[in-house]
């Protein structure tokens, strides 16, 4: 896994094989921030990444400027592994919390300017996620929230749908808070 831009550009980590994680591929990854550059400027900005999985989207977040970025894993090892990859480039400002990301989003009374999730292709519940994110107020006004999909997936109804992004098996919608 490795850094695309920013200040920590280049840095890479090894993720462990037994990692059940399927982390975002850097071709999808340096392709849906280019398209988000249009969108969001991330210096300073509060940014929340959902089923954080390997870290891989919050350290591009805080290596392109994020002032906050909070990572939500269920996984033990996959949110230790996040901390370790925080620790080793002495960034202060992510947060991790090994979590269910349901419960998370019931709970949470912050806003944030970007939302990222990721949640794996088969959750029963991922047809859910935009409206919980969207329905409880989590997203900044001007704020963006990029959703990671399955092609099976259709998100283009929703009122703060934007526009869908494809790369190949890996789809993305990204909403944004009018």
């Amino acid at each position: 896994m490795r850094i695309i831009t920013g200040k920590y550009k280049g840095r890479h980590f090894d993720v462990p094989r037994t990692f059940k994680a399927r982390p975002t591929t850097d071709f999808a990854k340096e392709n849906i921030f280019n398209v988000l550059n249009g969108y969001i400027d991330f210096e300073g900005l509060s940014a929340l990444d959902l089923f954080a999985g390997t870290g891989s989207i919050s350290l591009e977040l805080l290596s392109r400027g994020c002032s906050q970025v909070v990572s939500i894993e269920a996984d033990r090892d996959h949110a230790a592994f996040i901390r370790q990859c925080l620790q080793k480039i002495g960034e202060k400002n992510g947060m991790v919390i090994r979590g269910d990301v349901f419960r998370y989003l019931k709970s949470c009374r912050q806003q944030f300017d970007f939302i990222f999730a990721d949640p794996p292709y088969a959750l029963d519940k991922l047809p859910e996620i935009p409206s919980l994110i969207l329905g409880n107020a989590l997203l900044k006004p001007g704020g963006v929230f990029v959703f990671e999909h399955g092609k099976q997936n259709d998100f283009s109804a929703d009122e703060h749908f934007v526009e869908h992004r494809a790369y190949g098996s890996v789809n993305f919608s990204i909403f944004k808070n009018q």
